[in-house]
């Protein structure tokens, strides 16, 4: 799954789609690995499943990232997460 994060915002939601990813804003700050804690705990939430069936694949460090879903079809993720 293609996402692309915005870190320090107001609150943590799934905003929609942006540039072909999906566009997740998230409260937590990018400093000690926070923001990609908050992505995993907010993607396993929404998405009824455990953090660990959620890893960052690539991008750890940056805004667009490639996270790996296991237990939820692409489809049922995609439609849980879109507003």
């Amino acid at each position: 799954m293609e996402i692309l994060v915005q870190p320090r915002a107001s609150r943590t939601r799934s905003v929609g789609e942006h540039d072909g990813r999906l566009k997740i804003q998230l409260a937590a700050p990018p400093v000690d690995g926070e923001a990609n804690a908050a992505l995993v705990a907010f993607l396993a939430e929404a998405l009824r499943i455990r953090k660990a069936d959620v890893v960052v694949v690539r991008g750890e460090t940056g805004r667009r990232k490639t996270v790996r879903v296991t237990g939820v079809t692409a489809a049922s993720a995609v439609a849980a997460l879109l507003p």
